[in-house]
């Protein structure tokens, strides 16, 4: 005679060897890239922190460059001298007048929706003062951009970073991962005192050298 408890003991493992894997499947894990990190936007607020517009700006001038698979942060600069900028106007030594929120971000249509996103990377050196500061984050916005749940770490001075979140099964939503530095608006050429971020993906361990010499001495 077939056991009955037996048969409900396997169909329970069954089940929840089948969820497990259908959990397995919907991870992703994603990292610093220069050909998905294509995305910018500014958020723009007065010195008391009013929300003042935003707008899509291209990576390069929200102070974000590439090299090679490295990108470096750093605080924003406008070219326009205008007040509306800079206090009592733009040029050397001037205060920034506008809390600049640049955002530097990949958003891969449709593919994320659903899925737990795991975003790792490796901070090479963040030097960033007090006056700017620097996060890396995930976002999952709702079709309309209304309303979005979102995990958002500080950048370490140093080493690896991972952060995750679950998004909604929904292929409208707009998934995003990346970086933001917040601040006040930097002069061009004083921007250096203010520090920066580099940061790349994670940090592989080195492998051996071995010369020739040292080969024949193993076997001597």
């Amino acid at each position: 005679m077939r056991n009955p408890v037996l048969k409900s003991v396997v169909l329970v493992a069954l089940a929840v060897f089948a969820l497990s894997a259908g959990i397995a499947g919907a991870d992703v894990t994603v990292t610093v890239d220069p050909a998905t990190l294509t995305n910018g936007y500014m958020n723009v607020f007065d010195l008391g922190n009013n929300y003042q517009w935003g707008s899509g700006w291209a990576p390069v001038d929200l102070t974000a460059t590439w090299s090679g698979s490295d990108v470096t942060l750093g605080p924003n600069s406008i070219g326009d001298p205008d007040p509306y900028w800079y206090t009592p106007s733009g040029g050397p030594g001037a205060a920034g007048n506008k809390i600049m929120e640049a955002n530097l971000y990949a958003e891969p249509v449709g593919s994320l929706p659903g899925q737990t996103v795991t975003f790792v990377g490796c901070v090479y050196s963040n030097t960033l003062t007090a006056a700017h500061v620097a996060t890396a984050f995930i976002r999952d916005f709702a079709p309309d951009f209304s309303s979005f749940n979102a995990t958002i770490i500080p950048l370490p001075t140093s080493g690896q970073f991972t952060l995750s979140l679950a998004t909604v099964n929904d292929p409208a939503r707009h998934v995003q991962y990346g970086f933001q530095v917040r601040g006040a608006c930097v002069w061009v050429t004083d921007r250096g005192p203010f520090g920066s971020a580099t940061i790349g993906t994670e940090s592989a361990t080195p492998a051996q050298k071995t010369s020739w010499a040292r080969l024949k001495s193993l076997y001597r």
